[in-house]
């Protein structure tokens, strides 16, 4: 069997490490020894970002925001469903994971970072909505430490509370689509998103993709035209 190597790590301002595996061609992030997102289990990270711009593929020039690099499938996926003309702004909190995705994740999806329609921020995806001009996208995506639940890195909480979720509603346009990853489902989040004026669907959706049963939730909420 081949030997797992750390490629790299960083310290978080909260004290956390944050380190980079490989092992017979898989890529793995984790926080404290926990595994965030793994290569070889991509699955629902893909249809993430599809299910997130499902209704734009025959529009010229759609805006994205993807809230959360990680390993990129989400953004793979965003690229791969739009066209040459489409828009994608990244908002990842932590600059070395994208330092990452350039250096060690050129064979997963770190080419994708400096694609021509891409954009990078690093920043917190709070303070990217905060100072977005309303009706600004087409479509938004959260995959954001473990969604709603299971919160590994506190402050993300306040996105899925009332005035995060007031944030997307305003960041995106009449019409618009907002896709959001969490690590179960939750139904006290789903009424949050229901209460702010969403349309809501709650689609169980496995890990990777042959797994015999479903292992996390992603929310779909449409803003009504």
């Amino acid at each position: 069997m081949k030997p797992e190597r750390k490629l790299a790590e960083t310290t978080l301002a909260s004290g956390a490490q944050l380190t980079l595996h490989e092992h017979d061609g898989n890529y793995a992030i984790r926080i404290n020894g926990q595994t965030l997102m793994n290569s070889a289990l991509a699955s629902s990270e893909l249809l993430l970002g599809e299910l997130a711009v499902t209704g734009l593929t025959n529009q010229s020039d759609p805006s994205v925001l993807i809230g959360g690099l990680g390993l990129g499938f989400s953004l793979q996926s965003v690229l791969a469903k739009t066209g040459a003309a489409s828009v994608v702004h990244v908002v990842e909190l932590i600059p070395q994971v994208v330092k990452w995705n350039r250096e060690f994740l050129t064979m997963v999806n770190g080419k994708l970072v400096d694609d021509s329609r891409v954009t990078i921020f690093a920043d917190d995806i709070w303070n990217v909505l905060l100072r977005t001009a309303p009706h600004r996208y087409d479509a938004l995506l959260l995959d954001i430490d473990n969604g709603p639940t299971a919160m590994v890195q506190q402050p993300n909480a306040r996105l899925y509370k009332p005035a995060g979720i007031q944030l997307m509603l305003t960041a995106l346009k009449p019409g618009g689509r907002a896709a959001i990853w969490s690590a179960a489902p939750d139904s006290a989040f789903e009424n949050r998103l229901i209460d702010a004026g969403f349309r809501v669907e709650a689609v169980s959706t496995k890990l990777y993709a042959k797994a015999k049963r479903c292992g996390c939730t992603i929310y779909v909420a449409d803003k009504p035209r």
